[in-house]
């Protein structure tokens, strides 16, 4: 089975509705993971950790959807912690 390359990073917003982080410098890479699935778990483990905080959130980028330059329009699954 191929493996499919995930990245999960996170930080706080500066709008809960939009994707842009107050500080870059602060932007947490929790990890990169061979399979949605491993890559679920851990951004679900760093979404719990800061749900006292409504600014925060992970993401999971589809590493490999970017590394394919075939396919056009595809785009990163955004999860809302």
């Amino acid at each position: 089975m191929a493996r499919r390359l995930h990245l999960v990073f996170g930080g706080e917003l500066v709008d809960p509705a939009a994707s842009r982080f107050r500080n870059l410098d602060e932007v947490e890479v929790v990890g990169l993971y061979p399979d949605y699935d491993s890559a679920y778990a851990a951004w679900k483990e760093a979404s719990q950790k800061s749900v006292d905080n409504a600014m925060m959130r992970y993401f999971i980028a589809r590493l490999y959807r970017l590394l394919d330059e075939h396919k056009r329009g595809t785009e990163a699954k955004v999860l809302k912690s």
